[in-house]
């Protein structure tokens, strides 16, 4: 770890954390639910699946300056899972193909959709990266 920027360290496990639950749950759904993902929530994965490494890494090397280049990902996954939901919420026609719309499932205790809890990863993962990068400066 890097003693200079211990406090950023938290910061990066804390973001690590957050990446491998939501990829844990993304591969639960399709492997384990047997649900077939929609084209947005394919790239919705592409931009998550590489931060568990990147921000894992960083974290264990110290090297907070890793959020200038995680934080675009996280804000881009932040969009795409802003547009998701807003189709979900709207039942709007995907323009990209495939069930966009359809809820496929829904927590029971929050009401939460698939789209819903990336979106709270991704929001998630742009403050803690957003923290972590206000601690480098």
């Amino acid at each position: 770890m890097n003693s200079r920027f211990p406090e950023a360290a938290v910061w990066l496990s804390a973001a690590t954390l957050v990446a491998t639950v939501a990829t844990a749950g993304s591969l639960w759904f399709s492997l384990g639910l047997g649900l077939a993902p929609c084209d947005l929530c394919w790239y919705q994965r592409i931009l998550m699946y590489p931060l568990v490494v990147v921000i894992g890494v960083a974290a264990i090397e110290g090297r907070p300056a890793v959020a200038r280049t995680a934080l675009p990902l996280a804000g881009l996954g932040l969009g795409l899972s802003t547009y998701h939901s807003y189709l979900q919420a709207t039942q709007a026609q995907c323009t990209l193909g495939g069930p966009c719309a359809t809820v496929q499932w829904q927590s029971p205790a929050l009401g939460l959709t698939i789209p819903n809890l990336s979106l709270v990863a991704f929001a998630l993962l742009a403050v803690l990266l957003g923290g972590t990068w206000l601690r480098v400066e």
